[in-house]
């Protein structure tokens, strides 16, 4: 039998370059062994630094290719999988207790879809492999409980009159004003009041064990979102805005505020970007075009990824399954997940936490 030169399997490794990093597996430090044996049998184990279960499939197939075609080898065995490690917040705030990134979801005004875009990423970063809560921070419209399917009047578990135990919707684990509170109780609090009720439901809710905690966050720019943002250990944040020039503006109101208090705006998500026609499925740009792209080059960060204006994914949010886990195979569910795994991707080129809780593994494809 023909002698397998290591070099040979390397450089087939290396022609596969991460879709949403831009480098090759060596280059991430995702090849954690490339072994052979007596029968010509090799197994390569990678791990990626994202959630990526939507392409373990496809990595496994192409590296499978590319390594049959080394001379000598017989069969070949690969094993994708991911690790999620924690990264550090801004001004290094004290960590969460049981979560290992919190990741702000913002918009420089209200009705940009906001709430629905917090909802399926983090149902999106779930599919996509990761353990996730979301904490509905928007005191004065909270809405999370309604997307999740949450009943009306149900309220979460209490350990030592102290502690909050999460909601469990649809996998998530999720906490939220709405819970705690009736959908007639009048939110007249001032700025001090809200900031402090966020932080009391942050850190006294026993979050078990999170990758991502999405923090869905009140509209606007002003002191309630610079406080909360100021105080809590946010790692990432997501900018969502539609086409509109008023949107666009109030949009990079809010990519300024997160820079102000030193939080890397992990991307833009273009919401409403086309008007899909339920009848004969014709897209039309009713709010304008390319405005997200715009602000993703004049600031330097990425656009994360369009949605369309479409009946379905107001619907199915409002009736408690969003779009991710009613229709996991449909388009709009597909772009959630490239969107979940772009946010993931950025996030882990950031700085890590070495003091945070430690990694997560998981397997994905064998």
């Amino acid at each position: 039998m023909a002698q397998i030169s290591q070099h040979a399997l390397e450089t087939a490794v290396k022609q596969y370059r991460d879709p949403y990093l831009g480098k090759d597996l060596y280059e991430l430090g995702a090849v954690k062994s490339l072994t052979t044996d007596d029968n010509g049998k090799v197994t390569v184990m990678i791990e990626l630094p994202y959630p990526s279960k939507g392409i373990a499939g496809a990595l496994k197939e192409l590296l499978t290719n590319a390594l049959d075609d080394v001379e000598g080898v017989e069969s070949v065995d690969v094993h994708v999988g991911q690790r999620i490690h924690s990264h550090k917040g801004q001004k290094d705030i004290q960590s969460v207790p049981g979560v290992k990134n919190i990741i702000a979801v913002a918009s420089g005004k209200g009705g940009v879809g906001k709430s629905t875009t917090a909802v399926n990423l983090a149902l999106a970063l779930q599919a996509e492999g990761a353990r996730v809560g979301i904490l509905d921070a928007d005191i004065y419209g909270p809405s999370i409980g309604m997307m999740l399917g949450v009943p009306e009047g149900k309220r979460p578990d209490t350990r030592e009159n102290k502690y909050f135990v999460p909601m469990e919707a649809h996998g998530l684990q999720a906490n939220s004003m709405a819970f705690v509170v009736t959908d007639k109780t009048p939110m007249v609090w001032r700025g001090p009041m809200v900031s402090g009720a966020v932080m009391q439901l942050l850190q006294q809710t026993l979050w078990n064990e999170l990758d991502y905690l999405i923090l869905d966050m009140p509209p606007g720019t002003g002191d309630i979102q610079l406080t909360i943002a100021q105080k809590v250990p946010v790692t990432g944040a997501v900018i969502v805005t539609t086409p509109q020039d008023i949107a666009l503006l109030d949009g990079k109101k809010g990519i300024e505020m997160f820079r102000k208090v030193e939080i890397p705006v992990l991307g833009v998500v273009e919401n409403m970007s086309v008007h899909i026609c339920s009848n004969c499925g014709h897209e039309e740009p009713l709010f304008g075009h390319g405005g997200g792209e715009r602000i993703a080059e004049e600031y330097d960060t990425t656009l994360l990824g369009q949605l369309p204006l479409h009946m379905t994914i107001r619907e199915q949010t409002d009736g408690g399954t969003p779009s991710v886990v009613a229709e996991p195979d449909s388009e709009v569910a597909r772009r959630y997940k490239d969107i979940a795994r772009r946010v993931g991707a950025e996030l882990s080129t950031r700085e890590r936490n070495l003091t945070g809780s430690i990694s997560s593994v998981s397997v994905t494809e064998h």
